[in-house]
Order: C-alpha cells, then sequence, then structure tokens
C-alpha cells in the first residue's frame, strides 16, 4: 500500500500535473498559432489578389471593362500588349514647345515585359486559392448602371473556407461568423460588382 502510495505520489501525480498544464498552455496558445497562421496565408492571398487587380485596371483602361475569368487574365498577361506614350521634353517649357522640340508618340509593348516584375513565373498559379488544395479564385465582371452612367466592375474572392482548409474547424466558423456579425465577406475580396468601392480590397 505504501509503495503504491509512493508511486502516486512521485509518479503519477506530478505527470497528471504536468498533463494538466500542457493541456491549459495548448489551450492558451491554439487561437495565437491559429491567428498567426491566418496572417501567413491572407499575406500570400492578398498579394494574389493585387495581381489580379493590377491586371484587371490595366486591361480596362484599353478595353473599358473587365474580364470575367482569371483565364482570359492569365491570357492577356502573356499575350497582350498595352500602349504606353513616350513624351520628349516637358510641356510646361513653353520655349522647347515653341520650337518645337517637345514631342510625344505611342509605342505598344508587351504586358509581359512591364507589369508584375518579379511575379511571372507564378502567372499560371493566379487562377487558384493557396492552401486549399487547387480551388479556383472566384471571379465576375459586370456592366453596372451607376446613377445613370454604366460602370464596369469587377469581384475577385477567396472564401475562408477554402484558404484556411485545414485549421482548426471551430476557429474559422467563429472568423467567419464575426465578419459576417460585421456585414463583410467571410474572406478575401476585391472589387465589388454590386457596390463601386474602386476596386479596393477588403483588407484595405
Amino acid at each position: 500500500m505504501k509503495t503504491l502510495f509512493k508511486v502516486l505520489t512521485y509518479v503519477v501525480f506530478p505527470l497528471l500535473i504536468i498533463l494538466l498544464v500542457y493541456l491549459v498552455y495548448d489551450s492558451v496558445m491554439q487561437p495565437v498559432r491559429f491567428q498567426k497562421e491566418v496572417d501567413r496565408r491572407e499575406a500570400v492571398a492578398i498579394d494574389r489578389l493585387m495581381s489580379i487587380r493590377t491586371l484587371q485596371e490595366v486591361y480596362k483602361e484599353s478595353n473599358r471593362r473587365f474580364l470575367s475569368t482569371t483565364d482570359s487574365l492569365i491570357d492577356f498577361y502573356k499575350n497582350g500588349k498595352i500602349t504606353i506614350v513616350r513624351q520628349i521634353g516637358s510641356m510646361d517649357d513653353s520655349v522647347a514647345v515653341a520650337e518645337g522640340r517637345v514631342s510625344r508618340d505611342s509605342i505598344e509593348i508587351m504586358v509581359r515585359d512591364t507589369l508584375l516584375k518579379g511575379k511571372g513565373a507564378m502567372i499560371d498559379s493566379i487562377s487558384f486559392i493557396p492552401f486549399s488544395g487547387g480551388k479556383r479564385i472566384h471571379m465576375e465582371s459586370v456592366i453596372r448602371k451607376v446613377s445613370g452612367i454604366e460602370i464596369p466592375l469587377f469581384e475577385a474572392t477567396m472564401s475562408y473556407d477554402d484558404l484556411l482548409k485545414g485549421l482548426d474547424r471551430q476557429l474559422v466558423v467563429n472568423l467567419k461568423a464575426e465578419k459576417e456579425d460585421m456585414g463583410q465577406y467571410p474572406g478575401l475580396k476585391v472589387g465589388d460588382i454590386n457596390n463601386p468601392n474602386n476596386n479596393a480590397g477588403n483588407w484595405e
């Protein structure tokens, strides 16, 4: 009996205390680790959505509309051209203007040679939500009348269900509920096809 008491006192109880401390610590740290991983994944996702926005805005400058699929956006990046106005001299220099030393001309350059410098290698993955196992970004474009004026709009979205795949399910549900309670999209979103927002991202 004394031996059993000693085993309980010096072995089992200390182990139970250590286990209890670990469980308490783990429960406290779990939301911290979750938020750290959310921040890491969101940073990658935001970079991708900002690249989409850049390509969309450049495309709209020449075409007066946005593209509706990421595949067409990739094709625009790889094969599209944009017109650049090159100016020699300054229009603010009245003497140079009078003497005809100020001129402008237009040149066409490939989109891939000027946009997303250093990101060309990732262009083929621009259609996909990172960390989702291959889920595609949802993108739409419309031309909507706002105050009697037709305005081209687009949006690209990544839901938390896809972006945070594999993380603690209850914490993901809580995060989504928090966003929805504030009237926000439960994930990351750039642009809006219902409410013009100058192509802002919901993280900005």
